[in-house]
C-alpha cells in the first residue's frame, strides 16, 4: 500500500485555521466570563439630594453601595441600575432643575429624592405628568399623600406614627398641655393636624402653637420662647430640621428653659443630632427625649457598618460619624426594592419618548411620558417582602410598612435607650416583661417626672374671685381685718380652699371680691363664673353649684358638699288629738275583723266548755255576758273563768298570742302618732304648687329659676329672697308656700328654725359646691385629688361640724316611720291561724259529742223532722256533763281547804 505525502501548502492553511479557531475560542471564553456585564442592559436612576448635608451624604453612600452588593448577590440579572447624582441644594428650584434635568436628558426611569418634604411637591407633580416613579426615602411629610400621587412612593415611615407615638408618651406621664414647636415650612406644617387629632383623641389640650421660620434668627427664637415662658405648659414637642433645632436648643438654654419643670421631645428629625453633631449637640439637649425608627442589630447590618464605615471615612476623612442613619439604611433598601422592580419590567420597553415642541410648548410639557412608567411603579409598589438592613421591607398604599420605635433620652455625651414603642399604642421598657419606660433623667438632672405644667408662671400670683353677697355667712362672708384694716373672705368654702392650697405651694394666689364701687355683688354668680372664661379671674372660689350651662366655658374641681335640689315647707303640729284620736291606729277593717275574731273566739270558748263548766252556763242573757266578758277581757289578759276543756285552753292560748301582737302593734302605732308624726308637711309635692298656683321662694343670683321653669313653673310665681330670715318671714306669713334651694342651704335653715319646717319631696340632682377654673386648666385634677384626699379625713368632718353644728334637725325623710294606720293586710296571717285552731277545736269537739251519743241520734223518732231532731240535739247538748261537774265541784272544794 502506498501512502501519500500531504503537501506543505495544505500543512500551513491547516495550522492557521487552527490558530484561528484557537482565538476565537479564547476570545469566547473571555467573553463567557464576563458575560453578564455586557449583556446587562443599563436602568438609569436619578438621584436628587443636598449633598452638602449629612443626611445627602450618607444617603448616596449607601446607595451605591447597595447597587454593588445587590449585583454581586444576583450576578445573572439582565438589568442594571445606574446612578446619576444632582444636587439640589438648598431650594426648591434646585430639586425641581435636577429632577428635569434627569428626566430630559438623562431619561432616567426613576428618581429617587428630593431629600426635603418641601422640595417633593413640584418633583411628585413633575414625576406625575412624565409617569416617572419618584421615591423618597425621606420625605415624610403627611402633607405629601401616596393614595393621590399615584407615581410616589415614600420609603420611609409617614411622620403620622411619630404622632402617635409622642401621644402614648404624653399619656404614659399624665400630661394635660403639650405646645408643638415646629419649623414653619411644609416639613413641619404636615405633621401639625395628625398631632392635633391625636392628643385630642386623649383629651390633651393644645394651647398655643409655635412656629419658627426656617431662617429665624437667634434674637426671634428668644422671643418666641419669651412667650412660651409666659405660659403654663411646659411639655414641649419640637419638629424641625438639625440646624434649626440646635439653633432653638442653644437658644432655651440661654432662656433657661433647660432646666428642672421642663420637657422636651424631639421627633425623629432631630434625634440623629447628637450623632451627628456629637457633645456640641449632647451639651445643649441634656434631658431631652427623642424618637427613633428601631433597628435590630443583625449580623448583616454590623458587616454592612464597617464597610460603609471605611468607605465614608475614605470619602470624608474629617467625619466624626461612625454608622449610618436610619436614612442611610432606607436609602440603601429603597434601591434594593427598586433593583427588583427593574428585572420585572420588559427590556423592550425601555423608552422615554419625547413630545414634539416645535408648536412652542414649555419645556416641561415637552418631556414626554415614560414607557414603562406604569408597569414601575406597580412592581416597585407590589414588591415581595424583604428583609432589609433597616428592618422588614414592605410597602402598603405606596408607603413603608411602621415598625417599632425606640425611645431615647440625651444624658451625658450622648443618647441612652428608656424604652421602646410598638404599634398601635404599646409603650415598654427595654425589657419586654416591662411596660414602663426605664428612669428617665430629665432636663435640670432631675430623676423626678416633672407636672408639665407651671402655674402662675415666674412673678404672677393667681386672682381668686369671691362672691360677695347676703344670705348664709356660714359658707361665705366678707370680714374686716382688725389690724390690716383689710376686708378678706371667711367661711366653710374659703376655709376648705386654704386647706387644699397648703399642699399646692407653687400656685400664690390673692382674693379678689366680685364687688361694684358701693361695696355690693357686681353681679350674679352666672355673671361671676364668666369672668374665669374672660380670663379677669384665674379661678373663683365660693358657694357656686355645679351646672350644665357652666360647665360648656369652665371647668370645675370635684364638688366638697352634698348636692342636690329639695323644697322646704312649714309642718303643722299635730300633738293635740281629737277626741277619737284612739281609733287611728288601726284601719276600720282591721278593727272589724279585730271584733268579729272577738266575738267568734268566745263563742267557740263557750261551745266548748258549755256542758262541763257551770262558769259557762246559766240564763241566756248571762251566758251572752260571758262569752263577751270572756273575749274583752283576754285584751288585758284578766278573764276570770276557769277552762277546763283541752280543746278550749288550746283555742285561748293562740288567740291570746293574737291578742298580745295586736295590742303591742296598737300601743306602739299609737304611740308614734302621738309624737313623732305631729310634724306635717304643709306641701308634699313641687306640682301641688304648681296646680294651686302657689308662690315659691328662691335664694337670689342663683340657679334655681331656670331649674324651676324648666318645670314649668310660671315665673311670676318666683320670689327671690337674700337670707334665711326673709324665707323664715315668708313661710311665716304665707307670702310663699314654699322655698326650693339647695341642701346644704336648707340644713343650715332647719338648724335654726329646727321643728318648724321639713324638706319633702324629691331630690332633683345637682353636684354641689365645686372651685372654677379655665377650661382644661392643669390645676383642676391637682385641686380634686385634693379635695378627695380631704373629703377621707377628720378634718373634713370637723369642718361640717362647724357648719352645720353636731346635732341636725330631722327632715321628712329622716321621718321614715311616719304612722299611718295599720290594716287588716299586715295582721290577716294572725287572724287565719287563731280562726283556724278555733274551728278545729270546735269541729274535733262536736265530732266527739256526736259520736259519743250515737246511740241516741239512732233512737230518735224517725218521723220527726230536721229542724225537730235539731232541736233535740240541741237540748242534749245544753244539758250538763255530771262527771265533769262533780270534778270541777270537788276540785274547788279541795282549793278551799
Amino acid at each position: 500500500m502506498m501512502t501519500r505525502v500531504k503537501s506543505p501548502q495544505f500543512c500551513i492553511i491547516f495550522r492557521l485555521f487552527y490558530a484561528l479557531l484557537c482565538f476565537c475560542l479564547s476570545l469566547g471564553a473571555q467573553e463567557a466570563g464576563s458575560g453578564h456585564n455586557k449583556r446587562s442592559i443599563p436602568f438609569d436612576v436619578g438621584v436628587v439630594l443636598e449633598t452638602e448635608t449629612w443626611i445627602g451624604n450618607i444617603s448616596w453612600s449607601c446607595m451605591r453601595m447597595a447597587v454593588d452588593d445587590f449585583y454581586a448577590v444576583n450576578p445573572g440579572y439582565s438589568t442594571r441600575i445606574s446612578l446619576h447624582l444632582r444636587d439640589s441644594g438648598h431650594e426648591a428650584l434646585g430639586a425641581a432643575v435636577a429632577a428635569i434635568d434627569l428626566i430630559k436628558n438623562v431619561q432616567v426611569k426613576a428618581i429617587i429624592g428630593p431629600q426635603r418634604s418641601t422640595h417633593a411637591k413640584f418633583v411628585i407633580d413633575l414625576g406625575e405628568k412624565t409617569h416617572v416613579p419618584i421615591i423618597s426615602s425621606t420625605a415624610k411629610s403627611p402633607s405629601l399623600s401616596t393614595p393621590q400621587s399615584s407615581y410616589f412612593i415614600r420609603t420611609a415611615f409617614n411622620d403620622n406614627i411619630q404622632a402617635n407615638v409622642i401621644a402614648s408618651i404624653v399619656q404614659e406621664f399624665n400630661w394635660r398641655q403639650v405646645v408643638p414647636v415646629y419649623v414653619d415650612d411644609e416639613y413641619g406644617n404636615g405633621i401639625l393636624p395628625c398631632l392635633i387629632n391625636t392628643f385630642q383623641e386623649i383629651d390633651v389640650r393644645v394651647p398655643y402653637r409655635s412656629r419658627i421660620s426656617p431662617s429665624a434668627t437667634k434674637d426671634q427664637i428668644l422671643r418666641e420662647l419669651s412667650k412660651l415662658k409666659e405660659m403654663q405648659a411646659r411639655v414641649f414637642v419640637v419638629h424641625m430640621t438639625f440646624h434649626l433645632g440646635l439653633r432653638l436648643f442653644t437658644a432655651a438654654e440661654e432662656a433657661g428653659m433647660l432646666k428642672g419643670g421642663y420637657v422636651w421631645i424631639t421627633t425623629y428629625g432631630l434625634s440623629d443630632i447628637v450623632d451627628l453633631m456629637g457633645s456640641p449637640a449632647a451639651g445643649v439637649m441634656r434631658g431631652v427625649l427623642g424618637l427613633k425608627p428601631f433597628v435590630n442589630r443583625t449580623s448583616k447590618l454590623r458587616d454592612f457598618n464597617q464597610r460603609w464605615r471605611k468607605m465614608f471615612r475614605g470619602e470624608n476623612p474629617h467625619a466624626t460619624i461612625t454608622e449610618p442613619t436610619v436614612f442611610g439604611l432606607w436609602a440603601y433598601d429603597t434601591v434594593w426594592a427598586l433593583a427588583l422592580a427593574a428585572e420585572k419590567v420588559k427590556a423592550g420597553n425601555f423608552t422615554f419618548p419625547a413630545t414634539d415642541n416645535r408648536n412652542g410648548t414649555t419645556e416641561i410639557a415637552s418631556l414626554g411620558t415614560s414607557s414603562i412608567g406604569p408597569e414601575l411603579v406597580w412592581f416597585i409598589k407590589n414588591t415581595d417582602k424583604f428583609d432589609g438592613l433597616a428592618g422588614k421591607f414592605q410597602l402598603i398604599d405606596g408607603q413603608l410598612e411602621p415598625g417599632d420605635f425606640e425611645i431615647l433620652n440625651v444624658v451625658g455625651n450622648g443618647m441612652r435607650r428608656v424604652g421602646f414603642w410598638s404599634p398601635p399604642h404599646n409603650i415598654s421598657g427595654r425589657r419586654p416583661s416591662t411596660d414602663k419606660l426605664d428612669a428617665i433623667v430629665w432636663p435640670g438632672g432631675d430623676e423626678a417626672t416633672p407636672k408639665g405644667w407651671e402655674w402662675p408662671t415666674e412673678g404672677k400670683r393667681l386672682k381668686i374671685g369671691v362672691p360677695v353677697k347676703p344670705g348664709f355667712p356660714e359658707f361665705i362672708r366678707i370680714e374686716e381685718d382688725p389690724i390690716t384694716k383689710v376686708k378678706v373672705p371667711k367661711g366653710y368654702c374659703i376655709d376648705i380652699f386654704l386647706t387644699v392650697m397648703k399642699d399646692l405651694p407653687y400656685a400664690p394666689f390673692d382674693f379678689v371680691l366680685y364687688q361694684n364701687k358701693s361695696g355690693e355683688s357686681n353681679g350674679t354668680y352666672d355673671a361671676l363664673v364668666y369672668q374665669v372664661y374672660l380670663q379677669n379671674y384665674d379661678a373663683v372660689v365660693g358657694d357656686v353649684t355645679i351646672v350644665a350651662n357652666r360647665s360648656l366655658y369652665v371647668d370645675f374641681t370635684l364638688p366638697y358638699t352634698e348636692s342636690g335640689v329639695s323644697m322646704l315647707v312649714p309642718v303643722n303640729d299635730n300633738l293635740q288629738k281629737g277626741p277619737w284620736a284612739f281609733l287611728d291606729p288601726l284601719t276600720t277593717d282591721l278593727w272589724a275583723a279585730s271584733g268579729v275574731f272577738f266575738i267568734f273566739t268566745g263563742f267557740v270558748v263557750w261551745l266548748l266548755e258549755h256542758r262541763i263548766n257551770k262558769e259557762f252556763r246559766g240564763a241566756p242573757s248571762e251566758q251572752l255576758g260571758t262569752v263577751l266578758y270572756f273575749s274583752f277581757s283576754t285584751l288585758v289578759f284578766a278573764h276570770r273563768e276557769q277552762v277546763l276543756s283541752n280543746l278550749a285552753r288550746m283555742v285561748v292560748v293562740v288567740w291570746l298570742f293574737v291578742v298580745l301582737v295586736l295590742q303591742s302593734s296598737y300601743t306602739a302605732s299609737l304611740t308614734s302618732m302621738l309624737t313623732v308624726e305631729q310634724l306635717q308637711p304643709t306641701v308634699t309635692d313641687l306640682n301641688d304648687l304648681i296646680k294651686n298656683g302657689d308662690y315659691v321662694g328662691y335664694l337670689s343670683d342663683s340657679f334655681i329659676p331656670s331649674l324651676l321653669k324648666r318645670m314649668n313653673f310660671n315665673e311670676s310665681k318666683l320670689i327671690a329672697y337674700d337670707s334665711p330670715e326673709e324665707y323664715h318671714q315668708a313661710m311665716a306669713n304665707g307670702t310663699v308656700a314654699a322655698i326650693v334651694d339647695e341642701i346644704p342651704y336648707l340644713r343650715i335653715f332647719l338648724n335654726r328654725y329646727c321643728g318648724k319646717y321639713t324638706m319633702v319631696g324629691p331630690t332633683y340632682k345637682t353636684d354641689g359646691f365645686g372651685f372654677v377654673f379655665p377650661k382644661n386648666s392643669p390645676l383642676v385634677p391637682v385641686i380634686s385629688r385634693a379635695i378627695l384626699k380631704l373629703l377621707e379625713s377628720d378634718k373634713m368632718v370637723q369642718f361640717e361640724n362647724n357648719l352645720y353644728g353636731n346635732t341636725s334637725c330631722p327632715t321628712q325623710e329622716d321621718n321614715a316611720t311616719n304612722s299611718r294606720s295599720l290594716s287588716f293586710r299586715s295582721f290577716w296571717g294572725l287572724f287565719l291561724v287563731t280562726g283556724a285552731a278555733s274551728m278545729a277545736a270546735l269541729l274535733l269537739h262536736l265530732a266527739h259529742f256526736l259520736y259519743k251519743h250515737r246511740e241516741y241520734l239512732r233512737n230518735l223518732d224517725p218521723g220527726n223532722s230536721i229542724w225537730r231532731k235539731l232541736v233535740l240535739l240541741f237540748e242534749l247538748y245544753d244539758q250538763m256533763e255530771t262527771s265533769k261537774t262533780n270534778a270541777t265541784t270537788g276540785a274547788k272544794e279541795e282549793e278551799s281547804n
